[in-house]
């Protein structure tokens, strides 16, 4: 573990998340990982245990795919793909009996190749209240009114090569962000929400692969920076204009966490085995040497979920459940423990109630976890699922209640 002088202020989460659920209140989980994009839940009375007896209804999902549940109101919108990839499907579902509202569908006619672990849709809706967009990769970028009316629908490339998309749209003031990342040319790209039109487009360097990771707005003081992971490194882009405003190089490649914002810091982890390390944002050009607060080996293998933060504890677990904590501020290693559920682990956890919950590939079995300096499992949590049913998009706790998503499958939890 390596460590320079900056001293990140201890909060225990940024302004900016506080502000966004004064506003909004969790009665609507608006995007990828609930609405500041960071996977905490700031509303008490979550539920921490529950079994196939607290699942109060699940209902089945046209086509497949790996988005997570968003919500408002009473809506929740999810993505679905037919097998060959060339049908998209958009649909809306009322949260209190999963009743299908509306579906949309949309024609691909050059479908993308996915990874395995992939789908065909797995990038998250965003929703401002008025319109919710949804993502598909090469079947284009669309806009609907929360009645399922179409507003406008964009192509934003071909997105070649092996690997599928996954970045998530983020809606940050009239604008909706996507991260175009591929196997070729790549972009960051904000769009007019109400119109479609592009209003700036930045170039990224993430040859020779692409990247999955979705952008995350952080506000350091009176400044706010869009962050993203990617191939080399965590990048910040000024969201009004575009503009690259630092970049800090990662310790090996497949950038799909999303990093962690707490503490001052960005909390940052790649998709192959490499560091964890921490940066001081804030910064222009190159920031490695200047800002990067610490870095700490991690073990374990790949990672694909995203890190978590509960206090002053980060908390990191790889593909084959190997959870990893450490201290904020230092990157001190408190404890290194698998989780004690077989299996793999792709979907990033959310937090509630000072607790991280993490959910299994294959059954979809959730480990919550007490994050401190000794490793607490509080419990393993079983909805009923078959073993050989798969669980990659994360959990959404949208009023009081905990929504699961499967390939195919919604599942409402209660107490």
């Amino acid at each position: 573990m390596k460590s320079n002088r900056c001293s990140p202020s201890r909060l225990f989460l940024p302004i900016y998340i506080c502000l966004f659920f004064s506003s909004y209140g969790e009665e609507h989980w608006s995007q990828f990982r609930g609405p500041g994009g960071m996977g905490h839940s700031l509303v008490g009375g979550i539920p921490l245990k529950w079994s196939s007896e607290s699942v109060v209804w699940k209902v089945p999902l046209k086509g497949k795919g790996q988005s997570s549940p968003v919500s408002w109101g009473n809506k929740i919108f999810l993505t679905g793909g037919s097998d060959n990839g060339r049908e998209r499907y958009l649909y809306c579902l009322d949260s209190r009996n999963g009743k299908l509202l509306w579906s949309r569908t949309i024609a691909c006619s050059s479908p993308e190749r996915p990874h395995r672990m992939n789908s065909y849709a797995t990038p998250t809706c965003a929703t401002d209240g008025e319109r919710v967009v949804a993502f598909f990769g090469p079947a284009g970028l669309h806009c609907y009114t929360l009645e399922g009316e179409k507003i406008w629908s964009r192509q934003l490339g071909d997105f070649p090569g092996p690997w599928g998309v996954a970045a998530s749209p983020v809606i940050v003031d009239n604008m909706v962000v996507q991260n175009c990342d591929a196997e070729g040319a790549s972009s960051l790209v904000a769009l007019d929400l109400s119109s479609g039109e592009v209003l700036w487009k930045t170039a990224r360097k993430n040859k020779p692969r692409g990247g999955w990771s979705t952008p995350v707005l952080i506000e350091t003081g009176a400044k706010r920076e869009l962050v993203l992971n990617g191939e080399f490194g965590v990048r910040a882009y000024d969201p009004a204009k575009g503009r690259e405003l630092w970049f800090c190089e990662g310790f090996n490649g497949r950038g799909s966490p999303i990093p962690a914002f707490s503490n001052g810091l960005l909390y940052v982890v790649n998709g192959k085995p490499g560091d964890t390390y921490a940066v001081k944002p804030g910064g222009s050009g190159n920031v490695t040497k200047s800002r990067m607060a610490w870095h700490a080996p991690r073990r374990g293998g790949r990672d694909l979920p995203s890190p978590a933060v509960v206090g002053d504890f980060l908390v990191v677990v790889s593909m084959s459940g190997l959870a990893t904590c450490y201290d904020t501020g230092s990157g001190k290693i408190h404890w290194q423990q698998n989780l004690g559920l077989k299996g793999e682990y792709a979907a990033a956890p959310i937090v509630a109630d000072g607790h991280i919950l993490i959910q299994s590939v294959y059954g979809g079995k959730t480990v919550v976890l007490k994050p401190g300096k000794r490793f607490e499992v509080v419990g393993i949590n079983d909805l009923g699922a078959e073993v050989d049913e798969i669980f990659r998009a994360c959990l959404a706790p949208i009023q009081g209640k905990i929504y699961a998503r499967s390939l195919s499958m919604l599942y409402r939890i209660e107490r």
